[in-house]
């Protein structure tokens, strides 16, 4: 466990910016201590860093607590946006260092300034902020969700990776994800979402199901819970419900 200096000392995060991180909910540390300062777990710390890339993007702490806050939130996808945003940034400063040594050095005729243009950068963080940005979709599940605890998030959330459990156990059994049990899960499922988060229509699903079975930090939760292969095998029978 660190305290909120060492945290501070760690990230280059002013114990400031920390603790409104925690009075906003944002980054609330996992325990305090009997004095009651802040005490940050490695879990903690993960959610910094992450936190830390959405702001690198530009997103408002608001919207990036929305984001990591969602069931369908997948942090290696949000790490791809950031390695590549980080590279043109990288190609930026490069045309930008490239440009000042000639510029010294006299071998620039004419004023330039195309290596000031960051349009490229502007672009990538805009399609990047629409990818996870606000859509009817996030405005319904912001609505249902005002009221509810945080324990009741929680509780929501276990049970939408309790529903792949009957998944992972077909899995195992071998079932073909075309089969009427696996057709049904899939109804229940899609109900869950529209019920409590926004109405899942197929063509959400079928975006889910891709994002159930892409690796990410979302296969791993739903196969620790459902057990291996639930994740993959519920993606092929939503594909294929979604295809009927």
């Amino acid at each position: 466990m660190k305290t909120v200096h060492e945290v501070s000392k760690l990230a280059g995060v002013s114990v400031r910016t920390l603790q409104y991180y925690d009075k906003i909910g944002l980054l609330v540390p996992a325990s305090r201590s009997e004095a009651g300062y802040r005490l940050y777990d490695d879990d903690d710390l993960a959610r910094l860093q992450q936190i830390l890339f959405f702001r690198e993007l530009e997103f408002p702490l608001a919207h990036i607590r929305r984001i990591m806050e969602s069931p369908h939130f997948d942090a290696n996808e949000a790490l791809d946006q950031q390695i590549q945003l980080l590279e043109l940034k990288k190609e930026h400063i490069e045309e930008l260092i490239e440009l000042a040594k000639k510029t010294r050095n006299g071998k620039v005729k004419t004023v330039s300034f195309n290596a000031f243009d960051t349009s490229k950068i502007d672009e990538y963080a805009k399609r990047a902020q629409e990818q996870w940005g606000d859509t009817p979709q996030w405005e319904e599940s912001e609505a249902k969700r005002k009221g509810r605890s945080k324990e009741d998030e929680a509780a929501l959330a276990r049970k939408l990776l309790e529903l792949f459990v009957p998944f992972g156990k077909m899995a195992v059994q071998g079932k073909d994800p075309e089969c009427a049990n696996a057709r049904k899960q899939v109804q229940a499922l899609q109900r869950f979402i529209s019920a409590n988060y926004y109405q899942c229509t197929d063509e959400i699903l079928a975006g889910l199901g891709k994002m159930y079975a892409s690796g990410g930090e979302f296969t791993l939760n739903i196969n620790n819970v459902a057990g291996p292969g639930a994740a993959e095998f519920a993606a092929r029978a939503i594909e294929a419900y979604c295809a009927a």
